[in-house]
């Protein structure tokens, strides 16, 4: 196998990831076969970081579109995706890599909370490390969170884990005409608003010269195909 020419990434998983075919939840199923990939390329020596949302659960902007306080549904939301980090970290740890959970808002009893410089350490050790809660402040998603946290542990990539493999100039199920993009950059990505990320992860990446890239997470190995340097699905950066 070829030797990945990575160092250290941050994964970022959506929620609605680990429902699989579920209308709700948690589909064991999908957790386990993400968990695998990470482990797959945790073991060739990548530090993982890994972000995941909550709209499995609960999202704050839709149960704020439902009547809920913003606030406090993205309080919720926070919460949610305290929920599914927890799933991930018993999944990993069940096929015996380390894993440690970390909350952006206090909530010690069932994980740590966030420090940059342990979350670092842990990374440096080979756990794989799971920041939950987002940024811990409400109006920022997950996708402003995964930016930030790369930034913060100095991860060499970013990944958006998708059910698409890459981005297209419009839905490639509604439009048979689409085309893949390979390569973006942050500025046509935010111009043209192509929906990657929301806009205030894409300007923290390209203030910081953060590549992004976007893949099929469905794909089964494509996740160590990319730590080995293949070009898959389209990247985003200056």
């Amino acid at each position: 196998m070829t030797k990945p020419i990575y160092r250290r990434i941050l994964l970022k998983l959506s929620g609605e990831a680990l429902m699989g075919r579920e209308s709700y939840g948690i589909d064991p199923a999908v957790l386990g076969g993400l968990a695998d990939e990470i482990i797959e390329v945790a073991r060739a020596g990548v530090q993982v970081g890994v972000v995941i949302g909550g709209g499995n659960i609960f999202r704050g902007a839709g149960l704020a579109a439902s009547g809920v306080d913003r606030v406090t549904g993205d309080h919720m939301g926070m919460l949610a995706t305290v929920m599914n980090c927890l799933a991930m970290q018993d999944a990993l740890e069940k096929r015996g890599t380390v894993a440690r959970t970390m909350s952006a808002i206090k909530i010690n009893e069932v994980c740590e909370d966030y420090i940059r410089r342990r979350a670092i350490r842990h990374l440096e050790k080979g756990r794989v490390v799971l920041f939950g809660a987002g940024t811990g402040n409400p109006f920022f998603t997950t996708d402003s969170a995964a930016a930030l946290r790369a930034v913060e542990v100095g991860a060499d990539l970013l990944l958006k884990a998708t059910k698409v493999d890459g981005v297209y100039s419009a839905d490639p199920k509604k439009d048979l005409s689409a085309t893949r993009y390979e390569r973006l950059s942050y500025e046509d990505v935010i111009q043209r608003n192509l929906g990657v990320m929301d806009t205030a992860a894409i300007a923290l990446c390209r203030d910081h010269n953060m590549p992004l890239r976007i893949y099929n997470m469905t794909s089964r190995g494509d996740l160590m195909r990319l730590m080995c340097g293949d070009q898959i699905g389209t990247l985003v950066c200056a």
